[in-house]
């Protein structure tokens, strides 16, 4: 539906700001934190990520019906589900650390990558009831409430972190009280009821197949791009806070290099959705992956509180033109009725590779060289193909005659 009048949908926005705010807040904290828990409890180094990739493969398996869910009962209906799940495994992962249980943390992780899922979901939300002109702005403002979250995470991670006997037991803590009092935003959001129990019209259209929908060029190009920015984002994040802390920084280094990174996945997001507007889409996704090149360039001339800072920082700038790219192209390349279908099947994909990059990140780091050096070495090298692979598609898809497009 192309709606006219932004009010609704800028209410709707103004709420999923808050809830990325608030409630995205518990990423950054447990991104830092995920590594140096799973190293504290795994006996083999190389699992060290593991509790990182656990939140990634939840959120990959959880996509494909929890999408299918929101169509039918309502987006609201499932951002519920997100955050309790969120509250239930920070619990469970808290409960792991107090009993030195590596598979129960593992069980927590899992139940997070829930929640995770339905964040990711907070961008397509914005665009339900958003006019075409306004649906990139929408994305844009709902991604820039990551900015707060940059600075509650890491900020609230530094207070918390050690106050028990525990390790970290005080940042799981924390997270469950951000969901449950996170939770109680989505009464305000104004968003469609979905279509449980409403029978359908004997003329309402069917969306295409999945396999239909990746055969569609824009769709396809859409999802290796927003998969590779995300995928290599995770890949290089993961393994930061043991990269600082192998080169002879502290803890709280990493919190501040976390919170500079996540501030620049956001910050641009108050003009990202402008740029698109002006320059076009493809051109914003190409200078995402040229950015995420530089961070890998960045990264491999030192390992300085200096190049640390920097890389992060090139690295989440590069995310945010890449995704948000990626996610207005495909916004704008199905039909209504196949949104389900494309959202799900999409954030599948892209988490599954997510999940794949956040395994490799810990084996990479931990398990590629004798020091910490080599293994962040290792990390940044296995950007390359990945960017060779977005950077061709989208040249493939430039190629494409105007009508496929």
């Amino acid at each position: 539906m192309d709606y006219t009048d932004d009010t609704r949908a800028k209410r709707n926005v103004a709420v999923l700001v808050m809830a990325q705010a608030i409630l995205g807040a518990q990423m950054p904290m447990i991104f830092v934190i995920g590594g140096l828990a799973g190293g504290m409890l795994s006996s083999n180094p190389c699992l060290a990520t593991l509790p990182i990739s656990f939140i990634v493969f939840g959120s990959m398996t959880t996509a494909p019906w929890l999408s299918p869910l929101m169509q039918r009962n309502g987006r609201r209906f499932g951002f519920f589900i997100g955050a309790f799940a969120g509250a239930v495994g920070a619990l469970v992962s808290a409960y792991g650390l107090y009993i030195a249980s590596f598979p129960i943390l593992l069980s927590g992780s899992y139940l997070t990558g829930i929640y995770m899922s339905a964040q990711g979901f907070f961008r397509f939300a914005a665009t339900d009831t958003a006019s075409d002109a306004f649906r990139p702005k929408a994305i844009s403002y709902v991604m820039a409430g990551g900015l707060l979250s940059a600075i509650i995470g890491p900020q609230l991670n530094k207070v918390v972190q050690d106050a028990y006997a525990v390790p970290f037991l005080g940042s799981y803590l924390a997270v469950a009280g951000l969901n449950l009092g996170g939770m109680l935003l989505f009464f305000f959001l104004d968003l469609p009821k979905g279509t449980n129990g409403t029978p359908k019209a004997i003329d309402t259209p069917v969306g295409r197949g999945r396999l239909a929908l990746l055969r569609e060029p824009r769709v396809m190009v859409a999802i290796i791009c927003g998969m590779v920015s995300y995928a290599l984002m995770n890949l290089v994040m993961t393994s930061t806070p043991l990269a600082v802390v192998g080169c002879g920084f502290d803890k709280n280094n990493a919190n501040d290099i976390v919170s500079a990174h996540v501030l620049a996945m956001f910050v641009p997001s108050f003009f990202t959705g402008h740029l698109i507007a002006r320059f076009g889409v493809e051109r914003i996704v190409a200078t995402g992956l040229v950015i995420l090149a530089g961070a890998g360039v960045v990264a491999l001339t030192g390992v300085t509180l200096t190049n640390f800072y920097a890389a992060l920082i090139l690295l989440g700038l590069g995310w945010n033109f890449g995704f948000i790219g990626a996610t207005t192209m495909l916004a704008g390349a199905h039909r209504p009725e196949e949104r389900g279908v494309v959202q799900g099947m999409n954030d599948m994909i892209v988490f599954g590779m997510v999940t794949i990059a956040s395994l490799a990140s810990g084996g990479l780091m931990n398990c590629s060289g004798g020091t910490a050096v080599e293994g962040w070495t290792a990390v940044n090298l296995a950007m390359i193909p990945f960017l060779v692979l977005a950077g061709c598609s989208l040249i493939w898809l430039a190629r494409q005659p105007r009508g496929v497009k």
